[in-house]
């Protein structure tokens, strides 16, 4: 069996990859055990070192990771080069940190002495997805070496070549051949890999879908497993609002990545004496963004990654439409080829549609308008999703009370878009997710917190 990329900009298959076989998986897992075996040895010296020659090929390299990112997603081509720094920052962040965060941790206890400690323990399973597909795949792999494990990884089919360049780099970083490892396969086979003794976590960047059945098998063999999932972030936009400001933040927020990410901007809610001149300046930013081909640095969007994503988003904004939301612009497949779908805004977006109830997947923003402040926080958190949001509002102090304590998710930001950073923990709970990546927890998630006593 094979899996073949196709360009979503154009719809031509330009890339066949051999599927690896059942007998090939055994063999990259065994090398994978006997590896782990010598590189929990080494020194975190060593790690950094060759962490940072990982970082350095990512930087050098960006423009040509960018182009195989473009070719099989439709990522525009300036944001794969954006991704590929991003990912080298994280192997930075975690070459000077990892030793730090690792370090043991004495406890005053009755012993003589008595610590935690922090040790590998062993081969981890990465289930990755198509939207970002380097920085999604670093953000595990990083810490995850640095701790002295080692990581494989079964990334989504239509990004194989992702998947193998990244393999790549790590070998020419002269890391052990089991330290890291694509396998090529189908979601059909997960099951296996999640099933091996080799395997001792699974992390997966996925659907909610996704996530409970893999939580389901790796939860009957007793493997630890960290997921972020889905996500349809609430911003909400209160009275007092510098509508500029937020008007910017939330078409970025918006259409990152052509509006494919989980930490979208997805649901805009406004409170009503400010919604008309919202509407106004988010029609006069979003109609200046420009649709076209991913590699022309002029265009803002590309393509979605697959045809059937653009058709499921279609279908979403037509449920919405008829169900009573107002279209103010977009919402119809231009007759072009390619997986392309028009920057789309709806308005008047209410319970019971699509844009509200699920997640918008695309570049389509939703309003939501709201009588105050009360019901715009009680709609924020009228989801079964919690993986980012932000509230905007001239009064920092009720923002970040707010941020704090009221959004129900693993983050909100004040006046500003969600993102990631590796030195902030990223994840999310509800049908989120749960558990941390990036920043020190994200380091400790698949390690074993040992206690060692002395008396």
């Amino acid at each position: 069996m094979s899996l073949v990329s196709i360009n979503p900009a154009t719809g031509e298959k330009f890339r066949e990859y051999q599927e690896t076989s059942q007998e090939e998986t055994e063999v990259i897992l065994r090398q994978a055990q006997d590896d782990f075996l010598r590189w929990r040895e080494t020194t975190f010296e060593h790690r950094r070192d060759l962490l940072l020659k990982v970082a350095a090929d990512l930087r050098s390299n960006s423009q040509r990771y960018a182009e195989i990112m473009t070719a099989e997603m439709g990522k525009p081509i300036k944001e794969g080069r954006a991704e590929a720094e991003k990912s080298a920052w994280a192997c930075e962040y975690y070459a000077e940190n990892g030793e730090k965060f690792l370090a043991p941790e004495p406890v005053e206890t009755d012993a003589s002495k008595s610590y935690v400690t922090f040790l590998p323990i062993g081969t981890v399973l990465a289930i990755m997805p198509w939207n970002f597909p380097f920085w999604q795949v670093f953000r595990f792999a990083a810490p995850a070496l640095m701790a002295g494990n080692v990581g494989v990884l079964k990334h989504a089919s239509n990004v194989t070549g992702c998947a193998l360049a990244i393999e790549k780099i790590f070998r020419d970083a002269s890391y052990p051949e089991g330290c890291f490892s694509s396998l090529v396969m189908g979601s059909d086979r997960v099951g296996e890999l999640i099933d091996h003794p080799v395997v001792k976590a699974v992390t997966l960047t996925g659907s909610t879908p996704a996530g409970k059945a893999v939580a389901a098998r790796a939860g009957n063999a007793l493997k630890k497993t960290v997921l972020e999932l889905g996500g349809s972030d609430p911003y909400v936009i209160l009275e007092d609002a510098d509508l500029d400001q937020a008007v910017t933040a939330c078409v970025t927020g918006r259409l990152i990545n052509t509006g494919q990410s989980c930490i979208a901007a997805k649901r805009f809610i406004v409170v009503k004496s400010v919604a008309k001149a919202f509407e106004e300046k988010l029609l006069t930013v979003m109609k200046e963004k420009t649709m076209g081909d991913p590699t022309d640095e002029s265009n803002d969007i590309g393509p979605m990654a697959r045809h059937d994503l653009r058709d499921e988003l279609h279908d979403q904004v037509k449920q919405s439409v008829d169900a009573g939301a107002r279209c103010l612009m977009g919402g119809k497949v231009p007759e072009v080829e390619g997986a392309y779908y028009p920057v789309t805004v709806l308005a008047d977006v209410a319970p019971g549609m699509a844009a509200y109830e699920e997640e918008i997947f695309g570049p389509v923003a939703s309003i939501i308008p709201v009588r105050d402040e009360a019901e715009a926080l009680k709609t924020a958190n009228d989801t079964p999703f919690g993986l980012g949001g932000a509230v905007f509002t001239g009064d920092i102090i009720k923002g970040e009370q707010i941020a704090s304590e009221v959004i129900e998710a693993g983050a909100c930001f004040v006046n500003d878009f969600v993102r990631s950073d590796p030195r902030l923990p990223f994840g999310g709970v509800k049908e989120s997710g749960y558990g941390r990546e990036l920043s020190r927890f994200g380091i400790r998630e698949f390690v074993n917190v040992k206690t060692v006593y002395i008396r």
